[in-house]
């Protein structure tokens, strides 16, 4: 239950950001949690560990990227240690306020002092890739896209 009491002191937008251990013998969250998070308006759940009701989860729209799924709750089976405080996220150390991106590739955990300056950097690369975008499909020559490409590796 202690997702659920993280979504109240947390602010929209928010990501939730739990660390089972990698556990994938049961669940750290499912459908009625994200029902919750996605109600206090949170922008979605990244677990190591797993989720449960991955169907209700994928109806109601509500991003969520796991390291596992099972149908074995974890309730009862599982304890909070710390709420809004550092955790280690597959090896990498996440503190409350860090960009959390994520899709169906993986998780990249930006440090909140770097986010300003990483998103500027991503804004550049994906107008670009944009105009990359744009020269392909008009079959521009491969020199015409060559320096696009390498300009991102200097």
């Amino acid at each position: 239950m202690s997702t659920r009491d993280i979504y109240y002191i947390g602010e929209p937008g928010d990501v939730l950001v739990s660390d089972f251990g990698g556990n994938l013998e049961v669940s750290n969250m499912g459908g009625q949690s994200c029902t919750v998070g996605k109600s206090c308006g949170f922008a979605g759940n990244i677990v190591n560990g797993c989720c449960r009701d991955v169907s209700s989860i994928r109806e109601m729209g509500y991003p969520v990227f796991c390291t596992g799924t099972t149908q074995i709750t974890g309730k009862f089976r599982m304890e909070c240690v710390e709420m809004n405080g550092p955790i280690t996220l597959c090896g990498k150390l996440v503190e409350p306020g860090d960009l959390m991106v994520a899709d169906d590739s993986g998780v990249c955990i930006v440090p909140y002092d770097l986010a300003e300056e990483v998103l500027e950097k991503c804004l550049s690369i994906a107008a670009s890739e944009e105009r990359m975008r744009q020269l392909i499909e008009s079959k521009a020559p491969i020199s015409e896209l060559r320096p696009l490409f390498r300009s991102r590796y200097k």
